[in-house]
């Protein structure tokens, strides 16, 4: 590559506009909407929409990562010092001409920029949830009443934006650290964050109460459930950023063996470059099997929970939606997670598969902060 500046801020009060303008767009649609509601409802909407553009936003950069777009602007926060790859077709056509198939190419430079507009926008739309939280509060503050059924503190919304802050700055570390795997699976996992405090935001800012009783036993099972799926999140995570998908190419043994040989001290020592161990020796072939196979085993038991936590739940009229939801991203899982390892790591199949990880933490998520809880002694409990 072409010597470049890793951190060139040159064109980030354009990249800043152009995510402005992009939030215009969805900010009018929801105001329009609901131009004859209450200022609680407004922000509501507006909640709503921020967790499904941030939604799009974890599976397009799942596409970006999965098609080796993370490099394609190897700068930060534009791309070789530009707002997009549009003036910066000089430098890349020469990176494509000197590596046809390396990081950096015309269509990888779009889907990497493409990434970073839509982050920016999504960013745009929670500095608009923060500013619309503190002048309701200060509203609410001068008129000295209670706080209306669904009004939030607008230290969520804050607490959000800092969050998205962060975001940007792991996106920015991905670039600058050449695809860092800590840095990478981190990033990823810092956008369901995101998506779990969204949807906190969206259900706390119901206006009616939660009325559905959950048993306080099933309760608890299901926090074990969201639980072990973020360790399964990492663990996937990890996988990924470490391209060890295809390590293990047969199901249900790996390498013809119900116990293939692994390095797990260089599989799992964390903190080291791609492909790398933190000496800069290669990485074993083992390290990246020891890396797909505790991925694998952990998949049994999360699948296992969370297959009895959505049939507790369909046992209950009240919670039968949100089982047959969870059964099905379960299904959903088991599918992508047998297409990737069988069918060589289909494109297709590795997009189900993070935008199913992110649906069942939404899911789960919105299932737990929208119950109430009843008494211990009412308490259900998992075979």
């Amino acid at each position: 590559m072409n010597a470049q500046p890793l951190y060139d801020l040159t064109p980030l009060a354009s990249l800043l506009l152009v995510g402005a303008l992009l939030a215009l767009g969805p900010l009018a649609w929801v105001y329009w909407r609901n131009r004859h509601h209450a200022p609680l409802q407004r922000a509501q909407a507006l909640r709503l929409f921020t967790l499904f553009l941030t939604f799009d936003l974890i599976l397009f950069g799942a596409f970006t990562r999965l098609t080796d777009s993370g490099l394609g602007c190897p700068d930060w926060p534009g791309c070789y010092g530009s707002t997009s790859p549009l003036g910066a077709q000089h430098a890349i056509a020469a990176e494509q001409a000197a590596m046809p198939t390396g990081p950096v190419t015309q269509a990888k430079a779009w889907i990497e920029m493409l990434h970073r507009y839509l982050a920016t926008g999504v960013g745009a739309l929670i500095v608009a949830m923060t500013l619309t939280s503190w002048l309701q509060w200060r509203i609410s503050a001068r008129a000295g009443g209670k706080p209306s059924p669904g009004a939030l503190s607008p230290w969520w919304a804050t607490f959000t934006l800092f969050w998205v802050c962060l975001q940007g700055a792991f996106g920015a570390l991905t670039v600058t650290m050449k695809l860092f795997p800590a840095i990478v699976t981190l990033h990823l996992a810092g956008a369901l964050v995101l998506l779990a405090l969204l949807a906190l935001q969206v259900v706390r800012g119901n206006p009616t109460p939660p009325s559905r009783v959950l048993p306080a036993g099933l309760r608890r099972w299901l926090v074990l459930g969201l639980a072990l799926l973020w360790v399964q999140i990492l663990l996937g995570g990890w996988v990924s950023t470490n391209y060890a998908v295809l390590a293990c190419s047969d199901f249900p043994q790996c390498q013809g063996r119900w116990w293939p040989e692994m390095n797990f001290s260089q599989g799992f020592e964390l903190w080291r470059h791609l492909g790398v161990t933190g000496t800069g020796e290669p990485l074993d072939f083992s390290a990246l099997t020891a890396i797909h196979y505790v991925h694998r085993l952990m998949a049994y038991l999360v699948l296992v929970v969370l297959a009895l936590l959505a049939w507790q739940l369909n046992r209950s009229d009240a919670w039968r939606n949100p089982s047959r939801a969870l059964a099905a991203l379960v299904g959903l899982q088991l599918a992508t997670g047998l297409s990737n390892v069988v069918l060589d790591w289909p494109l297709l199949a590795a997009l189900l598969h993070t935008g199913g990880a992110a649906a069942l933490v939404l899911t789960l998520t919105w299932t737990l902060a929208g119950s109430a809880s009843s008494a211990p002694q009412q308490a259900g409990r998992l075979p």
